[in-house]
Formats: C-alpha cells, sequence, structure tokens
C-alpha cells in the first residue's frame, strides 16, 4: 500500500444519449490517516493526515500553538515504536516529542487537547486578542502586486504532484516576492500541508516568513491565517472564498488577506495593492 495514495475499483457514471453508461476501473485516492502528536507521553492532539513530511507538520503546529520558537526547542522527533498495524509493522501514526530549554517549563495543559479532523485548526481559541498576543513576532505589512497574485494559484498548482493523481487533496506554499516557490507541501487537511510549510521554513531557519507569500490551494478559513500570521508571513492568498472571522483575524494582524485568486481575478479582504499597478 502506498503512504500517499491508493488505487481502488470504482464504477464511473456517465449520461448518454440513450441513458446512463457504467465503466469499471481503478482509480488513485489519497490516502487519510491519523497522526498523534505526543509531547513528552502526553498527546497534545490528533489529525487526520496524508502521511508524509510528519516532522515539518509537528514542528509548524507546535510552532502555531506557541510550545515552541525554535528548532531547538525540540531535542528529538520520533515514531513511536508500540504504534502498530495488524501484521506487526510500525504505522508510522504516533509521533513523539521532546521538548529541551524552555519549551519544556510551557504547560502542557494550557494547549488544546482536543482531536482536529483534516478541517479542524484552532478551534479551541478563545479569541482574536488572545491569538495576537501570542505571536511570536509583528507581521511586516505587504503591499501586494497584483500581477504576482494572479500567478501565484497557477505557480502553487504546478507543483501539486498528489493533486494530479488524485484530484483530492489540498496545498499550501511559500513563495518569494518573485512569485518563485521556496517550499510546497501537500495534505488531506488545508491545515496540516499549511503547518508542512511553516515547519519546513522553521528548521530551515526561515521564520518569521518576512516578504514571503502563503498560498493556499482552499478556502482562507480562520486556522489559517492563524497560522499564517504567527509564522509572520505579511500576506495569504487563497483561491477560495475568506471567512468573516479570517478577515477580522487578517485585519487586525495587519496582513494582507486574498481570496478566490482565479485566473484575472481576485477579492482583496485586508491590506492594500502596491501603487505600481
Amino acid at each position: 500500500m502506498g503512504r500517499l495514495n491508493r488505487k481502488f475499483a470504482v464504477t464511473r457514471v456517465s449520461s448518454t444519449a440513450d441513458g446512463f453508461y457504467q465503466d469499471t476501473r481503478a482509480d488513485t485516492v489519497s490516502v487519510e490517516e491519523p497522526l498523534e502528536i505526543r509531547v513528552g507521553g502526553t498527546t497534545l492532539t490528533s489529525t487526520m493526515r496524508t502521511p508524509g513530511h510528519d516532522i515539518e507538520l509537528a514542528h509548524g503546529w507546535l510552532y502555531a500553538e506557541g510550545l515552541i520558537t525554535s528548532p531547538g526547542d525540540v531535542s528529538t522527533a520520533r515514531y513511536c515504536a508500540g504504534a502498530v498495524g495488524p501484521e506487526g509493522e510500525n504505522t508510522y501514526n504516533l509521533l513523539d516529542i521532546d521538548l529541551a530549554g524552555a519549551a519544556r517549563q510551557i504547560p502542557l495543559e494550557a494547549i488544546r487537547l482536543t482531536p482536529t479532523s483534516s478541517a479542524c485548526g484552532v478551534c479551541g481559541t478563545q479569541s482574536i486578542s488572545e491569538l495576537l498576543h501570542r505571536t511570536h513576532a509583528p507581521i511586516s505589512p505587504l503591499a501586494l502586486d497584483p500581477g504576482l497574485v494572479m500567478l501565484l494559484p497557477e505557480k502553487l498548482r504546478e507543483h501539486q504532484k498528489q493533486f494530479n493523481k488524485t484530484g483530492g487533496i489540498h496545498a499550501a506554499g511559500a513563495f518569494d516576492l518573485e512569485g518563485n516557490p521556496i517550499v510546497v507541501r501537500e495534505d488531506i487537511g488545508r491545515h496540516n500541508a499549511a503547518d508542512k510549510v511553516i515547519g519546513h521554513l522553521l528548521l530551515n531557519g526561515a521564520l518569521p516568513a518576512k516578504d514571503t507569500i502563503l498560498v493556499m490551494s482552499s478556502r482562507a478559513s480562520f486556522e489559517l491565517v492563524q497560522k499564517a500570521a504567527m509564522a509572520g508571513f505579511p500576506a495569504l492568498v487563497a483561491v477560495s472564498a475568506a471567512s468573516s472571522l479570517a478577515v477580522e483575524l487578517a485585519r487586525e494582524a495587519g496582513m494582507a488577506l486574498v481570496g478566490f485568486a482565479r485566473g484575472d481575478r481576485f477579492n482583496l479582504y485586508a491590506g492594500e495593492l502596491s501603487r505600481s499597478h
């Protein structure tokens, strides 16, 4: 079984002039498996994700939750050998983290201890003001170039390898101001994809993400704006709609927020455009 996708026999049905046509063939679907993240043996969260880049995902999630501020705050990250499948194999679905330094002093009970789905990110966050108080660094405002914004979704699409195979997986990408990709990650959950990108940047000393744009293949939800704000992104570009709370948070945080970025149009919900346009 592949870790990223699997094949199933499916029946495709289409309409014809004489009725309906059925055709059974193999179809590729994205893998969805649970990942439990433990810190010091204590379960902090579990999420449904697409396997791969789990270490980045864990670092990104811990950073967005305010548990760590640098890669040095994590001393070890390992898959638990006790998580085994029906044939005794390691499922790689339980990640055990040990913190170091000052991060070890943070009370774990202050962190959300509830499960999350592949669609839910920060359901336990109390308020925008509380969230902004937890951000690691102030956001440096960025005036967006409209031409660049219109190009970014297609640039992200070029790197969506698993989407090309399955059509059922989200992507997140960090791009510089010239439109060059820094890192692109895919996952069944949009917030997991964002965590993987943030984790990658953290592990490579690239946070706060100044002069970097986070691009999402999904809608712009509150939890995605929250993660972008925690990582210091000055702008978030999404191909679908923005929620009301996402708009409010982006405006409070000083972040540019774009939704419905498709082809030659987009909606600017927060922030400003560059004067050169």
